[in-house]
């Protein structure tokens, strides 16, 4: 007979692998929603791609609430589904990350530089950048999948990137980089940009 601790280690992971997987869908559903704003329009005109695509996504919530709702039955299909995926949203073994090698300090610190540079870029002229920004624009290029605002301040925590609370761009203030914050670029990378 399975013991209690075990049947609690499974229950832990089938509900971390449901947290993991709603967060997942949530991110996903959210930046499809924020893929449409127009960035070439002012105002209301710039977000009716956004309202349109949460309406749908509302309609879709709506059409799957009421179609259990008309056929339960469909619950003995996607139950076991739902928890195979949750399950499936987990990503490694317990095990496996214990036999990883953790980053060298080389390898971090290039990974900040790179991650400065691309802070920079996202500034351009203005005063800084919004942390909602900068994990869209690491989304939108494969990276950070599932994250969320405060994993990404707590990764730019971790390499010693400043976070301020309050950043004013473009008329709107929330989390994000300061322009006056970053360290300046090392000689080496100032060579590179010379040449």
């Amino acid at each position: 007979m399975t013991s209690p601790t075990t049947m609690q280690r499974g229950a832990r992971t089938l509900t971390h692998g449901q947290r993991l997987l709603l967060r997942r869908l949530a991110a996903r559903a959210a930046a499809w929603v924020r893929a449409g704003r127009r960035d070439d329009l002012d105002g209301l005109a710039a977000v009716l791609g956004c309202l349109l695509r949460a309406a749908l996504l509302l309609a879709g919530a709506y059409g799957a609430w009421w179609a259990l709702r008309r056929w339960p039955a469909a619950l003995w299909a996607l139950v076991p589904l739902w928890c195979w995926a949750a399950v499936r949203a987990i990503p490694t073994d317990p095990e496996q990350p214990a036999a990883e090698e953790p980053p060298t300090a080389e390898e971090t610190a290039a990974h900040r530089e790179q991650l400065l540079d691309l802070i920079r870029t996202l500034i351009g002229d203005r005063p800084g950048v919004h942390l909602s920004t900068l994990l869209a624009h690491l989304q939108k290029h494969g990276q950070a999948e599932g994250w969320e605002v405060g994993d990404l301040k707590d990764r730019l925590a971790a390499l010693q990137v400043p976070v301020r609370k309050s950043v004013k761009v473009a008329r709107k203030v929330a989390y994000g980089v300061h322009r006056d914050d970053l360290p300046q670029p090392s000689p080496a990378e100032d060579q590179q940009q010379a040449a």
